[in-house]
């Protein structure tokens, strides 16, 4: 790897730990839009689990508290069910043609949730719909690292507060990341490389995780809804561009 290579690697370590600190989950869709750019798929989905642990554990002792278990259980019994499905697609799905899928999907509906102004509040489907996003975040949280994506904009659709979506997202997101990294590993999808690669991005994730675990303090519930919906947005920029960038 060249130098600029290995500085993309922090920067794209900085930035998805900052806004895993932020909003409890991306940094799959952050890091991910900078490491595909030097790293092959089989090293940054890897790597994306290792960060995302890692800042998802540092800022969980102080973000506990205002966790609401309640509305967390039907998503992690379904993402627990995801996981190992997407583990095993690992090895079959085309890089391109998902960064692209999952570009478009991070482009459309948060862009139509930030124009939707009125508060919505729905509860279509009960636990058993939220546990069905949560078994399709399994899926993607396997597969690579975007667990994230479908628990946020569902947690959008129910009009959840900003620590009610902070607890969701946080505590899915960790439970099947970490569920996804064991799996990985197990299999010998985790190699030395990845190690390696991670003690490099170590002090980004976790000077990002702290920056972004203060500035989330700072924001109201409609700061922090509008947030999610651009990070979003943003990282579907990144993934549709890097899908169609030349190889």
């Amino acid at each position: 790897m060249t130098t600029a290579a290995y500085v993309l690697v922090l920067l794209g370590a900085l930035s998805g730990g900052f806004v895993s600190g932020l909003v409890g989950f991306g940094t799959a869709m952050t890091a991910l839009a900078v490491w595909l750019y030097v790293l092959p798929p089989s090293l940054a989905v890897p790597l994306v689990l290792v960060c995302s642990v890692i800042a998802q554990t540092s800022t969980m002792p102080a973000m506990w508290r205002s966790f609401d278990l309640t509305l967390v259980w039907p998503f992690l019994i379904g993402g627990l069910l995801g996981v190992p499905l997407g583990v095993m697609l690992v090895a079959h799905a085309d890089p391109q043609i998902f960064k692209l899928a999952i570009g478009l999907l991070l482009l459309v509906f948060p862009t139509a949730l930030y124009f939707q102004r009125k508060p919505m509040a729905f509860t279509f489907g009960g636990r058993a719909a939220d546990a069905a996003i949560g078994f399709a975040g399994g899926i993607l949280g396997g597969l690579a690292g975007l667990s994230g994506a479908l628990p946020t904009l569902w947690a959008s659709v129910r009009g959840w507060g900003k620590d009610e979506r902070r607890g969701v997202f946080q505590t899915f997101n960790w439970t099947v990341l970490f569920t996804a990294f064991c799996l990985q590993a197990g299999m010998g999808l985790i190699k030395l490389d990845v190690i390696w690669l991670a003690l490099l991005a170590f002090p980004g994730t976790i000077t990002g995780a702290w920056l972004g675990a203060k500035t989330y303090r700072a924001l109201s519930d409609r700061n922090f809804r509008d947030v999610v919906l651009a990070l979003l947005f943003l990282s579907g920029v990144g993934l549709v561009l890097s899908s169609i960038a030349p190889r």
